[in-house]
């Protein structure tokens, strides 16, 4: 669940702030905080007009608007639903996939939606990473990377981040290391998105290296799998 601590802001999964051990103040359930999240994610990263909704050319909905929307398909389950809920979703979400200013909120990534970016594009690692099938990573490696059911390519800050992204598809994806110092001193764009997420429009196949499987970032993760398996 998502509760408010009075002097460090909202903490989830926690019976207790971690900064200072204070109960705080309940703010939202677990099912509650999951069932908004994936309904942000349609709207935000999808299909804002099955809900009557206008995103602007950034990607960005009038949090009044959405409360309106959700609760004129059904008052008595969002009744509760106020804007500081989708501050505390936000603020909580450990991969940093929304963004909330003022009265506006909008998904950081993963957008099928065509939208121009207006995210940071400073302070951009000089190596980002790619998960990959890996009957697919040779070929990738010959012709570049494109998106694929989305309107960028979704980098990952670290080849962990890139291997647990990349086992939701495949059991044990292949790394590609994307060598993103040589992109931006060529003029390509890089934004940086979510909390280990970077996004650009296509990346050239001389910018990518294969990173081996005995890498000790990609055994971590690997041990990882094996553990929630058993």
């Amino acid at each position: 669940m998502i509760r408010e601590c009075g002097r460090h802001g909202y903490f989830a999964d926690d019976n207790l702030c971690p900064a200072c051990n204070e109960e705080g103040k309940f703010i939202l359930r677990t099912g509650e905080r999951d069932s908004l999240a994936r309904r942000l994610a349609l709207i935000l990263r999808h299909a804002p007009e099955k809900f009557d909704l206008e995103m602007d050319i950034n990607g960005w909905v009038d949090v009044k608007d959405i409360i309106r929307s959700f609760k004129k398909q059904n008052e008595r389950r969002y009744h509760w639903l106020r804007p500081h809920h989708f501050r505390a979703v936000s603020e909580t979400d450990g991969k940093g996939r929304y963004e909330v200013r003022g009265n506006m909120i909008r998904a950081t990534y993963g957008h099928t939606l065509d939208i121009e970016l207006d995210l940071p594009t400073d302070n951009i690692p000089e190596s980002l990473f790619y998960p990959c099938n890996p009957e697919e990573a040779n070929n990738l490696m010959e012709v570049g990377i494109t998106p694929s059911g989305r309107s960028h390519v979704h980098l990952s800050g670290s080849i962990r981040t890139a291997a647990e992204a990349g086992h939701v598809h495949y059991k044990l994806p292949t790394i590609l290391e994307i060598d993103t110092a040589q992109m931006v001193a060529a003029g390509e764009t890089i934004w940086h998105a979510g909390i280990t997420v970077y996004l650009t429009e296509s990346v050239g196949s001389e910018y990518i290296n294969k990173i081996s499987n005995d890498d000790p970032e990609y055994e971590t993760a690997r041990a990882r799998w094996v553990d929630e398996e058993e």
